[in-house]
């Protein structure tokens, strides 16, 4: 039977990669065969591209253009991604073959959000998501996700949670506008694409790890 391809999306700071990895280590502990992915794929030569010259991680390289990630083309910007996706999803694809379940920690919604998310006019924007639907599903043909879930932690009270972080943020992380644009992006994508919304706050505080990954496992431990 072929695997479940599940997709985590999610605001600057909502806990990702932490909530896909709990849920990978209780879904094997029952046999179910799941496995962790995540785009970009920083150590393949497409996500370094990405990475470096792009965002400016440090740890690559500084990033190349002048104008800063924030403000190249939102079309152009997103081409790295998906390129990054088309060279690395034939590991997915092997696993999803299988029979395991994936976990992925962004997709093509991301471009979606963080590119969408730098134009303003709305009607723009939705042919925007539109465009990447065509360029990502249509003419790359990446597989369409099972499971579609979002983590939604608003902007503010992710401030304090960054305040942890002890690695040089990359240019869009450290963009207030950039961060705000890419969270009401992906409100409207997470409603036209029917995702499974993940409240990560409860009275503006933060909810614990362990209760989100509960609810979580909730959700998705009967659908694989």
């Amino acid at each position: 039977m072929r695997g479940k391809l599940i997709v985590i999306e999610g605001t600057d700071c909502s806990g990702k990669e932490t909530q896909s990895k709990m849920l990978i280590e209780r879904l094997n502990k029952e046999n179910k065969k799941t496995a962790y992915f995540s785009f970009p794929n920083y150590d393949s030569p497409t996500g370094k591209i990405v990475g470096g010259p792009y965002l400016g991680k440090s740890y690559i390289c500084e990033g190349w253009f002048s104008e800063k990630a924030t403000n190249v083309d939102a079309k152009v910007s997103s081409l790295y991604y998906a390129a990054d996706r088309k060279y690395n999803i034939g590991i997915v694809t092997k696993l999803l073959d299988e029979g395991t379940n994936v976990f992925l920690d962004r997709y093509f919604y991301s471009n979606m959000a963080h590119q969408g998310g730098k134009i303003k006019d709305k009607e723009k924007r939705f042919a925007m998501y539109q465009w990447l639907e065509d360029l990502e599903i249509g003419l790359l043909e990446l597989p369409l996700p099972d499971i579609k879930i979002f983590l939604y932690v608003p902007y503010q009270c992710a401030l304090e949670l960054k305040k942890n972080r002890t690695e040089k943020l990359d240019q869009l992380e450290a963009s207030e506008e950039h961060l705000i644009n890419a969270q009401n992006a992906y409100l409207e994508i997470v409603a036209k694409y029917n995702f499974y919304q993940m409240e990560g706050t409860f009275n503006n505080k933060i909810r614990s790890i362990k209760d989100i990954n509960d609810e979580l496992y909730d959700y998705i431990k009967n659908k694989i």
